[in-house]
């Protein structure tokens, strides 16, 4: 295996600190930082972090020193803005310096939940009825959409502001919901009819040849009956909320031909929203055993013992080496092939 220079970008405050020891790296919130950088190093890669903020100089100047065979993208932002990350990954391929992950291309088309479901629908992958509402106009909801739904900023990724008050069940909940988006998150929002039942996620890897991974389930499994099984923002980023809950992923223990139906679709959805690198795709489960895609996250948290790591190690993937196939599928990604 050749020893490569790897530029590790990733947000400044998440930068691990030299010495970890003492530190429990179970809970830290550069956890993911940590976990990609000392295993690039275990790989014998010569690795350099770089805390990004607000300026792209830095990358530039990193690239003409250190000058790196891939940067390996860990960067949700820039500047604090979510749907900037497209432009740095756009700046990355007019340093000519590969990377890791998605494409801006397929960024910009997952990133907006509205955009994404009807390129989905269009190419008959099953979705939930929805519904966008913008900031700065009147809140009505079509008579089509049915209640329950579930409100959602139609942009914001990683659950935020999702809880347990996102699903509403009548007019004035609704337009209450619609509103705390629109003000408190400051995004537009989208409602989509709400699926009771298990929430799946399925992992992509690849760029052309694509590969699967097992469909991974998230479990509530001391939730009490009253709370809905949805990954809120505290299911998402609270580890005490999570233990308190016992709220764990694990393979789904479904039937072998709707395992891959779900697999199957997973690679339409990543073709058809025109990924790159990695994504994992977000699916519900209905009780009557129809599924429906939410949506797709490409770059998805890949930290070790997160469902996306733990998925890949069930399909032979072992952390270090998912680490090394996302370097080697961001090598052979070419920018030019999208004209």
């Amino acid at each position: 295996m050749k020893k490569l220079r790897v530029l590790v970008l990733m947000h400044d405050y998440l930068v691990p600190p030299e010495d970890a020891a003492s530190h429990d790296l179970v809970t830290v919130e550069w956890k993911t930082e940590y976990d990609v950088t000392s295993t690039l190093r275990e790989l014998g890669h010569h690795v350099q972090a770089l805390g990004v903020k607000d300026d792209l100089g830095a990358i530039r100047q990193a690239a003409n020193e250190f000058k790196p065979h891939i940067a390996f993208n860990l960067l949700e932002a820039f500047h604090e803005i979510g749907a900037f990350d497209q432009n740095v990954v756009s700046y990355l391929e007019l340093l000519r310096l590969p990377y890791t992950g998605c494409n801006p291309r397929g960024l910009v088309l997952a990133r907006d939940k509205a955009l994404s479901k009807k390129l989905l629908a269009y190419h008959r992958i099953p979705v939930p009825d929805f519904g966008v509402f913008r900031r700065g106009r009147a809140i009505t909801r079509p008579k089509r959409l049915q209640f329950p739904l579930i409100v959602k900023s139609l942009t914001q990724e990683a659950s935020i502001g999702i809880s347990q008050a996102s699903v509403v069940n009548d007019e004035d909940k609704f337009i209450e919901r619609v509103k705390f988006i629109h003000n408190s998150v400051g995004t537009d929002a989208i409602a989509e009819r709400y699926i009771d039942g298990r929430e799946l996620y399925v992992g992509v890897l690849g760029n052309d040849r694509l590969q699967v991974l097992p469909v991974w389930e998230l479990r509530f499994t001391k939730m009490p009956e009253e709370i809905k099984r949805i990954a809120t923002e505290r299911v998402k980023w609270s580890y005490r909320y999570q233990k308190k809950h016992g709220i764990v992923t694990g393979e789904a223990k479904i039937p072998e031909p709707l395992a891959s139906d779900i697999q199957r679709v997973a690679k339409r959805v990543y073709r058809t929203l025109e990924l790159s690198g990695y994504a994992r795709v977000d699916i519900r489960l209905s009780e009557e055993g129809r599924f429906y895609v939410l949506e797709a996250n490409p770059n998805p948290q890949i930290a070790y013992g997160e469902e996306f790591s733990d998925s890949a190690e069930r399909a032979g993937l072992k952390y270090g080496a998912l680490i090394q196939r996302l370097l080697n599928i961001g090598l052979r990604w070419q920018p030019d092939r999208m004209g």
